[in-house]
C-alpha cells in the first residue's frame, strides 16, 4: 500500500477507505487464496491454528460441567476471532509482498496501531461481556429442566427440548453476532495495513457489509460452517480451519476495499 512503508509506520495521514463492491461468488475466492497461503507458510499459520485448537479444547474442558458458561466461551471465541487472527493477516501480508514467511514479526504484529488495535479489543471485550451475562439471564429466565452435564444438553437441544430458550438464545446470539461480524469484517486489516483509526475501520467495515449483502452472507455462512467443522472434529479441525479463515479473512480486504488512489480490482489469485 502507498501509505505504508517497509517497517510499517505511515508516510501521510490515512484517508476513509473505499468500499468496493463484489460478486458473491468472491468469498470461495478468498477460502481458495487462504488455502494458497497456507501452503505457502505452513509453519507460522499452523502455529496459530494450534492456538486456537488449544483454545477451543481448553473452553470444552473447563467448562465441561457448565455448558451455560461454555455457549458464552464459545460465542467469546468467534467475537475475538478477528482479534487473534492477526498474526495470520501478518504473514498473508508477507506472502502476498514476496517476502519470507517468518513467526516472529506477527507476534508484535499489533504494536504498528496498537492503540486502535486497543480500542477495537475494548469493543469486542465489551461486546462479549454483554453477550455472556445476557446468555446467563437467557439460561436463567428460559431453560426449564435440570441442568445436566454438556452431552445431556446437546441431547436435548438435537431433541428440541425447551423450544422457546431455544428460539429466544439463538435469536439473541444472532443479533451479536451480527453486529461483530459486520463491525470486523475488514477492520482489523485496515488499521494493520493503512493505520488506519478504529472508528473509521469499524464504519467501512459495516459499509462492506451494505454494500455486499450477498457476498457477506455467503462469507458468514462459511466461517460458521468451517468452525463448526473444527468443533466437531475434537477441535483438531481448527488447525488447519482457523488458518485458512484468516488468510482469506486477508484477501476479503484486498478485495473489498481499493486500493489507495483507487487503483485497479485484485485479480482472482497471486
Amino acid at each position: 500500500m502507498s501509505l505504508q512503508n517497509d517497517t510499517g509506520t505511515t508516510a501521510e495521514e490515512p484517508v476513509f477507505p473505499t468500499v468496493r463492491e463484489v460478486d458473491a461468488g468472491a468469498p470461495l475466492r478468498w477460502i481458495a487464496r487462504g488455502v494458497s497461503d497456507l501452503r505457502a507458510c505452513p509453519i507460522p499459520s499452523l502455529f496459530y491454528g494450534f492456538c486456537f485448537a488449544a483454545m477451543g479444547l481448553l473452553v470444552t474442558m473447563v467448562f465441561e460441567h457448565a455448558y451455560q458458561y461454555t455457549a458464552a466461551m464459545t460465542s467469546g471465541f468467534l467475537l475475538l476471532g478477528p482479534f487473534l487472527a492477526m498474526g495470520l493477516y501478518e504473514i498473508s501480508r508477507q506472502h502476498e509482498q514476496g517476502l519470507a514467511c517468518a513467526l516472529r514479526p506477527t507476534l508484535t504484529v499489533w504494536r504498528r496501531n496498537a492503540g486502535n488495535i486497543g480500542i477495537f479489543a475494548v469493543v469486542l471485550g465489551v461486546v462479549f461481556l454483554v453477550w455472556a451475562r445476557a446468555s446467563l439471564v437467557i439460561f436463567a429466565l428460559f431453560y426449564t429442566n435440570e441442568l445436566p452435564n454438556l452431552s445431556g444438553f446437546l441431547n436435548q437441544l438435537l431433541a428440541l427440548e425447551n423450544l422457546e430458550f431455544l428460539l429466544v438464545y439463538f435469536s439473541v446470539g444472532l443479533l451479536f453476532a451480527c453486529i461483530v461480524f459486520a463491525a470486523s469484517v475488514i477492520s482489523v486489516p485496515l488499521m494493520l495495513d493503512r493505520n488506519q483509526d478504529a472508528i473509521s475501520s469499524m464504519l467501512a467495515s459495516i459499509g462492506a457489509l451494505a454494500r455486499n449483502p450477498g457476498a457477506m452472507i455467503v462469507w458468514a455462512l462459511l466461517i460458521v460452517t468451517m468452525t463448526i467443522i473444527g468443533f466437531l472434529s475434537f477441535h483438531l479441525g481448527l488447525v488447519v480451519l482457523m488458518p485458512i479463515v484468516g488468510h482469506a479473512s486477508w484477501h476479503a480486504y484486498r478485495d473489498l476495499v481499493a486500493p489507495t488512489g483507487d487503483g485497479p480490482p485484485p485479480t482472482a489469485a497471486h
